[in-house]
C-alpha cells in the first residue's frame, strides 16, 4: 500500500502565548486504497457516473410528456367538437334544430288572432326532422281549445306539405298548389306569414323562399305578390302584432316567475304585463320595455312573479297604455293554468 505525506501546519507557542507563526510538520497517513478502484478497466463505472445517470434519466422524463400532449391531439383532432358535429357536412339540413327537452321536442306554431298573428305551441317526441313537424302540424290548424282562444288559420285546409330543405340559412319549403288558392291579398299575406315565422323560429333559419308541387314561386296567389327571392319576419310587419308574445303560448302551464318572451313595437318600447286568477282578479301587474320601440321592433325577455294556494286556471294579459288617454292598446291575452310552486 502507498504511503501518503503530508505537510501540516501548526502553532508555536512562545513567551506564555501562542504566536501567529507557523511550523510545519510532517504527518504520515496510511490511505487504503482499492486495486480496482485504481485501474482503468473498461467495466469500471466512476462515483461521477451516477449522477449523470440520474440526470439521463430525468431528461428521458421529458419526451414521454412530449408524446402524451401529441396523443391528446391526434384524439381530439380524430374528434369532432360539438360545433363540428351540429354542422351538416353537405352544408345543408333537411330540417332545423328544434329545442328539445328530456327525450321532447316543443315549437311554436304561427296562427292568426284578429288578423294579426297568434301563436300556439305544440310538444312532441324528440324528433331530427323538427322542421317538418312543425310545418305539419301548422297545416293541421289550430286545435279547438285554441279556436275558442280566438286562434284561426289563413291556410287552405287542403294544402298538402310535401317537403323542405335548408342551406345558408334558407329554408325552400315545398307545398300543394292548394296553398295559393282563395283569399284576398291580406289572406294571401297571412298564410305566408305564418309559415315564415313558424320556420324562422328555429336558428337554422333566417329566410324562406317557397315553391308549389316542385316549383319556384316568383308571383304568389291571385294578388301577385312578389316571392322573386327569400323572405324574412321583417317583410311581415304589417301582419305582426304590436306585442307579440312568443312564449308562453295558449293553454301553457306556468308557475311563478312565468317568464315572458317575443318582441313588441311599441310607443318608447313600453308595454305591461297583467297576471290575472281565475276570479279575474290582478295577482301582478309589471311594466317592461323591449330592446326598442317607437318604429323599430325589439325583443323582450321578462320574468313576473305571482303567487297562487291552488292550481288554477287564469290570464297573462299584455297591452300597451295610450299615450293620448291611458286606456289600454294592442291587448293580448293569452288563456293559461296558474301553478303553485311544486
Amino acid at each position: 500500500m502507498p504511503l501518503l505525506h503530508l505537510n501540516v501546519p501548526k502553532l508555536i507557542r512562545r513567551g506564555g502565548g501562542w504566536s501567529r507563526g507557523l511550523a510545519m510538520t510532517t504527518v504520515s497517513i496510511w490511505l487504503v486504497v482499492l486495486i480496482a478502484a485504481c485501474g482503468t478497466s473498461s467495466n469500471s463505472t466512476p462515483t461521477t457516473t451516477s449522477g449523470q445517470s440520474s440526470t439521463s434519466t430525468a431528461t428521458t422524463a421529458a419526451p414521454t410528456a412530449t408524446t402524451g400532449v401529441a396523443s391528446t391531439t391526434a384524439t381530439s383532432a380524430s374528434t369532432p367538437t360539438a360545433t363540428q358535429a351540429a354542422t351538416p357536412t353537405g352544408g345543408a339540413s333537411s330540417t332545423p334544430s328544434g329545442s328539445p327537452s328530456a327525450g321532447t321536442t316543443t315549437y311554436n306554431l304561427y296562427f292568426i288572432r284578429q288578423g294579426k298573428l297568434g301563436v300556439a305551441q305544440r310538444t312532441v317526441s324528440k324528433t331530427q326532422q323538427v322542421g317538418a313537424a312543425a310545418m305539419q302540424d301548422l297545416l293541421k290548424g289550430p286545435s279547438p281549445d285554441e279556436q275558442s282562444a280566438g286562434l284561426s288559420t289563413d291556410i287552405p285546409s287542403a294544402t298538402q306539405y310535401l317537403g323542405l330543405t335548408i342551406a345558408n340559412k334558407v329554408a325552400t319549403v315545398n307545398l300543394s298548389g292548394n296553398f295559393s288558392s282563395g283569399g284576398d291579398n291580406a289572406s294571401q299575406t297571412a298564410r305566408l306569414a305564418q309559415v315564415v315565422f313558424t320556420l324562422t323560429q328555429f336558428s337554422t333559419v333566417d329566410q324562406v323562399s317557397f315553391q308549389l308541387d316542385g316549383k319556384p314561386v316568383t308571383s304568389f296567389g291571385s294578388a301577385g305578390i312578389t316571392l322573386d327571392h327569400p323572405v324574412a319576419r321583417a317583410d311581415y310587419e304589417d301582419v305582426t302584432p304590436a306585442i307579440l308574445v312568443e312564449s308562453p303560448a295558449i293553454g301553457d302551464t306556468v308557475t311563478s316567475p312565468v317568464r315572458l318572451t317575443g318582441s313588441a313595437n311599441t310607443f318608447e318600447a313600453a308595454f305591461t304585463i297583467d297576471i290575472l286568477d281565475s276570479n279575474g282578479n290582478l295577482l301582478q301587474e309589471q311594466h317592461a320595455t323591449a330592446t326598442s320601440g317607437t318604429g323599430t321592433r325589439g325583443t323582450f325577455d321578462v320574468t313576473v312573479p305571482f303567487s297562487v294556494a291552488q292550481q288554477q286556471s287564469g290570464k297573462i294579459v299584455v297591452f300597451e297604455v295610450s299615450a293620448k288617454d291611458g286606456s289600454k292598446t294592442n291587448v293580448v291575452e293569452i288563456p293559461v293554468t296558474l301553478s303553485p310552486p311544486k
